[in-house]
């Protein structure tokens, strides 16, 4: 399949590109970071340099690409887990309006199948919370899959040596079961351990 991968770069999206690849399909790796487009390129992907809030933009990289899969690893999150409160309303926002457009993009090149990432525990009400209600909502209606992660930990992660509290899921078995879900119907899968 051609798989187009928003959010290339964070830490499941560069699990995930060698594990695409080995499989056989083709990956057009999205990241807004001009930096970062030769790290997807070793890892075997196409390199599609974008920006998410530049709607016409993405629309015509979505269309260029021609997916059979949109699959969205989006997040705004900062290196430093102590300051995830500062990135909430960044976070909200790539969860809506990056979400929006990528369905947006995905309807102007024939609706491929979306595939979005989302979280398996309750988050505090604000903006993350609604964001997340809204994302899920909105990837539902449109037939796709909500991959419902726990928090992850192992390498590259924000527990890179202890293990948060559940629920979680080692980053390495998300990124495995994210490849086993391409082919899951419309719903919610739950990926933990």
């Amino acid at each position: 399949m051609r798989i187009f991968l928003a959010g290339a770069s964070g830490v499941i999206g560069q699990r995930l590109i060698p594990r695409l690849v080995q499989q056989g399909h083709v990956v057009g790796a999205m990241t807004r970071s001009a930096g970062k487009t030769e790290l997807l390129r070793n890892l075997g992907a196409q390199a599609i340099l974008c920006d998410v809030f530049d709607r016409e933009a993405l629309i015509q990289a979505v269309v260029d690409f021609q997916p059979d899969v949109i699959l969205n690893e989006l997040t705004d999150l900062p290196d430093d887990v102590t300051k995830i409160g500062d990135h909430a309303d960044l976070n909200a926002r790539i969860r809506t309006e990056g979400n929006q457009n990528l369905i947006e993009a995905a309807r102007k090149s024939g609706s491929p199948k979306i595939l979005a990432q989302s979280v398996a525990w309750q988050l505090p009400d604000g903006p993350d919370a609604l964001a997340v209600a809204e994302l899920e909502a909105s990837v539902l209606a449109e037939g796709g899959v909500v991959l419902s992660y726990g928090q992850f930990y192992g390498p590259g992660t924000y527990h890179e040596q202890g293990r948060p509290a559940e629920p979680r899921v080692n980053i390495d078995r998300a990124a495995d079961r994210t490849v086993e879900a391409l082919g899951e119907p419309s719903g919610v899968v739950v990926i933990t351990d």
